[in-house]
């Protein structure tokens, strides 16, 4: 059964129940009330009729006065003399007439009262009273009046068809309203459910149009909300999916030349005819490409280790200039057969850092600008401030397009892919350095103009 049916069935039962507890309860408590209005009325009544029929004269116009009198007053009027027989009675019942004489138990209750005496009638049909009569004009001693219950209960019948019409036109709204607020109150969690059930089976871009004030739509806000941030997290899988995917056919690309490089070289080192200089070249292509290798996996192994290493970086207390001068003695040479001038101009610089990470980044930026440089000079510049220390490596190099500074540190980004794998690089060098900088907590800054050079600088601590 469905929750509107649920609901609809809950409101009319319960609205059908207390509709009917309610008008057996009216009925109960109007026939209650128009017995013990009788029970006064009779009593009443009887007082007057006391008066009426003691003051009536002997002969044959007493039982015409007498039946006028219960003509008028609607009760059936009874009167025995002083021994209790029944004497005159009116209307006429053989009921009464059978019962003509009254009883010593009820002659005694008249004397014990100055009052007219009603009996408990809780199980009679009838509602009699008995009263004793001080008539000089007549032989009259006592009075009975009495008059059916039913008659007294047939105000119910007009009440009750009042009350069970009413009741039956109550049901049917019941019913309607019970349907119509079912349905209102069961529409918002249908669609909730609805929502839910979509996005739960992956419809992420489902969004719930419900317009209410209530709890109802604070939940379909929160459904909304799951849902943009399920849109949001597919659309980042779905990126770092096509980086992955692109990043294992990045891998396979680099690793595949070199490799094919050098089953050439060794392809051609294998003839007998080779003259000693090309099998020095041969061997001088293949010894290139395995160390190019062995940097991509280094470098894979450094952003593996950023990735997933809590403790990639060791940081202490260190003296930068030292590092900086190894680097520029190692590509010393490298620039010097190249016609640069490498230039840094040495002061000790005290930082708090990794000093085998920093030497990484301060290699792979002095190397490229070593590669991207045919002419001019590559400095080294470092300036102390307060709480850091700021080192820039600047070329006169060929530069970089502004398209491609925006990607220039994404993983096997290159500038110009051709160029850069004649010249050994693995496309992961920059972003090396940008994840050795970003596990410090700072960045890697560049400025570059097409055939001006390029400025790479960066900030590190000072402990």
């Amino acid at each position: 059964m469905s929750i509107r049916a649920k609901l609809a069935w809950t409101f009319i039962l319960l609205l059908i129940f207390g509709i009917t507890a309610i008008s057996s309860y009216s009925i109960l408590f109007i026939r209650n009330y128009l017995l013990e209005a009788g029970r006064e009325q009779i009593i009443n009544d009887s007082e007057w009729l006391a008066i009426t029929i003691q003051n009536l004269q002997p002969g044959p116009g007493f039982d015409t006065n007498l039946n006028e009198a219960a003509r008028t007053s609607g009760y059936r009027i009874a009167v025995y003399d002083e021994e209790g027989v029944l004497f005159a009675e009116v209307p006429y019942s053989a009921e009464l007439q059978a019962a003509e004489v009254l009883s010593e138990n009820i002659l005694q209750m008249i004397a014990d009262r100055e009052s007219t005496y009603l009996p408990d009638s809780e199980g009679s049909e009838r509602l009699e009273t008995y009263r004793s009569l001080d008539a000089d004009q007549n032989p009259a001693a006592y009075l009975k009046v009495s008059i059916l219950k039913d008659r007294l209960y047939e105000p119910i019948k007009t009440i009750r068809w009042i009350i069970y019409s009413g009741m039956f036109i109550s049901m049917g709204l019941v019913i309607l309203v019970s349907i119509l607020f079912s349905r209102y109150i069961s529409r918002p969690i249908l669609q909730l459910e609805s929502a839910a059930r979509d996005i739960a089976g992956g419809n992420v871009n489902r969004t719930l149009n419900l317009d209410r004030k209530d709890e109802f739509g604070d939940l379909a806000a929160s459904l909304n909300r799951m849902a943009e941030r399920f849109r949001s997290d597919n659309e980042e899988i779905k990126k770092l999916y096509e980086k992955q995917r692109q990043f294992f056919a990045d891998i396979t690309h680099e690793i595949r030349n070199p490799l094919h490089t050098i089953a050439g070289s060794l392809e051609m080192l294998q003839m007998q005819s080779l003259d000693p200089g090309k099998r020095d070249h041969y061997l001088q292509t293949a010894m290139r490409q395995t160390e190019r290798i062995n940097r991509l996996f280094k470098d894979l192994l450094t952003l593996q280790r950023y990735d997933s290493d809590s403790y990639f970086i060791e940081k202490k207390t260190f003296d930068l200039s030292e590092i900086i001068r190894h680097v520029v003695e190692l590509y010393r040479d490298e620039a010097r057969l190249k016609g640069l001038s490498l230039r840094y101009d040495e002061a000790p610089h005290t930082v708090h850092a990794d000093p085998d990470k920093i030497e990484q980044v301060i290699e792979n930026l002095v190397s490229n600008a070593v590669k991207y440089t045919a002419e001019g000079e590559i400095g080294i510049v470092v300036d102390e401030y307060e709480d850091s220390v700021s080192v820039a490596i600047r070329d006169t190099g060929i530069g970089i397009s502004p398209e491609h500074l925006e990607r220039l540190f994404d993983r096997f980004y290159r500038t110009d892919k051709a160029r850069s794998r004649d010249k050994g690089g693995t496309g992961l060098g920059l972003a090396v350095v940008k994840s050795i900088l970003n596990a410090h907590g700072t960045d890697i800054r560049v400025k570059s103009k097409p055939g001006e050079g390029s400025e790479f600088s960066f900030d590190l601590s000072r402990g």
